[in-house]
């Protein structure tokens, strides 16, 4: 999964005055950080590539402010809708640019769970897979009945919802081939297409239950002020990488060398379930020895990225270390550059650069190092001495 669709488009008209010059979406959370930034930053860390930016109500703002700009590795591209025509329209407008297979946010809604796990839920002749969301009172959003990882029906909106359903959560794994069912514009994909795909039985779903919150309402949007910045900010499980995540064949650095520990994968899906930052810290002496590049590095994990993603994983950070104090190539030389590990310098602009729990976070790898750092750091270290990597995993987020 490469792409993902968000749909920025709505008028927000529940809001009142608070929308009438500014898109609902680009509503003011924490100082100048808007509710989009923080759909975007949790987006992006998925190891999404591109995101479509759909915008209609006041839709210069969100050009201005997006199009064109980056997260880490992932380009953002603002397309603007000539007119309204609903969520299936905003689709439509953008057909030419979708993937076979993407991913499709509601910019009004936040929903935290590990988004890659809806690729385990699509099945072939699937149109879509929706994710799923358990409200104690469901009034305001209607319901879904389902079974057995399908969608049978939707529930309209209804006073009989106060005691709780499962709702969707505005996040959407879907063909590009669901726009084959859309009827005239404007239409709704979820009101067209969702009933017709759940009918026949090709509407498939997940039940999570990650932080939710639909900022649809004044008191709705003063909750996200108040929980957004906390919410987000998540504990990171820190992870060498030669011998604890990968096998070491010494200076592994070709595609065709990865081989992952017993465990590795499911480790890094557990961080992922577990709403925890999954971040690689690693020591690369071989770039300052002329054994391999920073660019051949970065192929090998994207490589990774590639094989975690198949299993439903992402890893939401590389750093690497390339100096050594016995460098072949100069630039690289460094007697103790603070960056290597035993130092802390790494993990500390990790846990920086991603606004970490550092309190809860914590350090796992095979060596002396890997541990010194940790403690250097202010995080935990626990020491990898083989076996199942995912069992250990499970056992330091389980004792945060």
């Amino acid at each position: 999964m490469r792409q993902a669709v968000i749909l920025v488009g709505g008028k927000g008209t529940r809001l009142g005055g608070l929308t009438r010059n500014t898109p609902k979406p680009l509503l003011q959370i924490d100082g100048d950080r808007r509710f989009l930034d923080y759909l975007l930053t949790n987006v992006a860390r998925h190891g999404i590539s591109e995101i479509l930016l759909i915008a209609g109500h006041l839709g210069d703002q969100v050009q201005q402010r997006y199009d064109g700009q980056r997260i880490g590795e992932c380009e953002i591209i603002v397309v603007r809708e000539p007119e309204p025509a609903g969520t299936g329209g905003a689709l439509v407008h953008v057909r030419d640019r979708l993937d076979p297979v993407f991913l499709m946010l509601n910019g009004d809604s936040f929903f935290d769970f590990n988004y890659l796990a809806l690729t385990s839920v699509l099945r072939p002749g699937d149109l879509g897979a929706l994710a799923l969301r358990w409200v104690g009172d469901a009034r305001r959003y209607g319901a879904t009945e389902q079974r057995d990882g399908r969608i049978l029906s939707f529930r309209e909106k209804d006073e009989t919802l106060a005691d709780g359903a499962w709702i969707s959560g505005g996040v959407y794994l879907l063909r590009r081939s669901v726009l084959d069912y859309l009827g005239p514009l404007p239409c709704s994909i979820e009101s067209d297409v969702f009933l017709q795909a759940a009918a026949a039985g090709r509407l498939g779903c997940a039940t999570f239950e990650g932080y939710f919150l639909d900022i649809g309402l004044p008191e709705t949007l003063q909750q996200g002020r108040d929980e957004l910045p906390r919410v987000t900010r998540r504990p990171a499980v820190l992870l060498d990488r030669d011998s604890t995540l990968n096998v070491d064949t010494g200076y592994t650095h070709r595609i065709q060398d990865l081989r992952w520990t017993p465990g590795a994968v499911a480790a890094v899906r557990a961080i992922n379930d577990a709403g925890w930052l999954a971040l690689v810290v690693t020591n690369q002496s071989g770039i300052a020895r002329g054994l391999y590049t920073e660019d051949q590095m970065r192929a090998f994990h994207a490589h990774m990225q590639r094989e975690l993603a198949a299993a439903g994983a992402h890893i939401d950070g590389f750093y690497h270390c390339p100096f050594h104090p016995e460098a072949i190539v100069d630039t690289y030389r460094d007697a103790d550059h603070p960056w290597r590990k035993p130092n802390p310098g790494m993990l500390r602009v990790a846990l920086s650069d991603w606004q970490a729990d550092t309190a809860r976070s914590v350090m796992i790898g095979d060596q002396d190092s890997d541990i010194e750092a940790a403690k250097a750091a202010g995080v935990r270290g626990v020491k990898y001495e083989g076996g199942a990597l995912d069992v250990l995993v499970r056992a330091a987020i389980a004792g945060a």
